[in-house]
């Protein structure tokens, strides 16, 4: 009986750890850049840039962790992100009224999501892996075939303002303003986390990526929650290119390359298990965050861009081991 307590005890810590550890290490992290650049990481320049960094990466792990609470995976986003952004801003240079321009990336999005949806659903192809490993490389080809390989400039200010633009905040003292990119990520994770929770597809959908066959047999249509899931991933991902192309001025075909490193690593850190049915839309966020203050420490400290593409790989593999870890602890003896 003791031993059985103790390991309970046990459980029950490593399930706290799982849950908060990884905001003790955004904390840990702004403490030691504090410590490193008390001048220059505290500052609301250095701040507000890090808050516009990470809403393209927020975005695309957002997506991605959706698609991953169904044991899926979607290698495709930053090739959405990248036609979503090149389109948006050719049909926005072109002389479109804006409010149909916004809505080019996103609809974009949705639709190479669903086009993945549909391979693992109607053509029944065995993996996620495969579909979405087959869409960046046609999706990235589509880009650069629509844009000549070229950057098209000139974006209109509205996109702009979602992109790079400010909201004053007089309350907030010497952070006087913030990103209006910020307020986008806030609308979409709060949006998010009620869908996940409250709503009954959100329940379904950590169903499926528990046991998808307890799914089906309980009458779940798991065909549509793969449909729906992907949809989603494709959606923030042109959401992310709409706001790529704000920040930048510009939509350019190679944006996204390796961008879905750095929101699978997020959404691990975060942790959501590769496995299927476990996170939050919190901890993807702190994840986030840990990524995005991994990159800004990295560039205050003047560190290579080769040596940070070396560490986000191997920080990629270690998520990925702790996942593992974590399924081989719930299971128990």
């Amino acid at each position: 009986m003791a031993v059985r307590s103790t390991e309970e005890a046990a459980r029950r810590r490593l399930r706290t750890l799982e849950k908060y550890g990884v905001f003790g290490m955004v904390l840990l992290m702004a403490v030691v850049l504090t410590l490193l650049q008390p001048d220059i990481f505290l500052s609301a320049q250095n701040l507000t840039n890090i808050l516009r960094q990470v809403a393209m990466n927020a975005l695309l792990a957002l997506g991605l962790y959706v698609v991953i609470l169904t044991a899926g995976i979607d290698l495709s986003v930053g090739s959405i992100m990248a036609l979503s952004t090149m389109l948006l801003a050719m049909a926005d240079v072109a002389g479109w009224p804006w409010p149909l321009a916004i809505l080019v990336g996103p609809a974009i999005g949705v639709l190479c999501g669903l086009v993945n949806g549909f391979g693992l659903t109607v053509l029944r192809l065995p993996h996620p892996f495969i579909m979405t490993l087959g869409t960046l490389y046609t999706l990235r080809g589509v880009t650069n075939l629509v844009s000549g390989g070229r950057p098209v400039s000139g974006v209109s200010d509205t996109i702009r303002f979602l992109g790079s633009g400010e909201i004053p905040m007089p309350f907030l003292g010497k952070f006087g303003s913030i990103p209006v990119s910020a307020v986008v990520l806030l609308v979409c994770y709060a949006g998010t986390a009620y869908f996940l929770n409250k709503m009954s597809i959100g329940r379904h959908i950590f169903a499926v990526g528990g046991n998808p066959q307890a799914a089906r047999v309980s009458g779940i249509d798991v065909n549509r929650i793969l449909l729906v899931v992907y949809g989603m991933s494709g959606f923030f991902a042109g959401l992310a290119g709409l706001l790529m192309a704000g920040r930048t001025g510009a939509g350019f075909p190679n944006a996204g390359i390796g961008a879905e490193l750095d929101a699978i690593a997020a959404v691990i850190i975060g942790g959501a298990s590769f496995f299927g049915g476990r996170g939050t839309v919190l901890g993807v966020f702190a994840g986030v965050l840990v990524m995005g203050l991994l990159r800004n420490g990295l560039n205050l400290m003047d560190v290579s861009a080769f040596w940070q593409q070396t560490l986000i790989g191997m920080i990629v593999v270690g998520a990925v081991f702790v996942d593992v870890l974590r399924r081989r602890a719930g299971r128990g003896p």
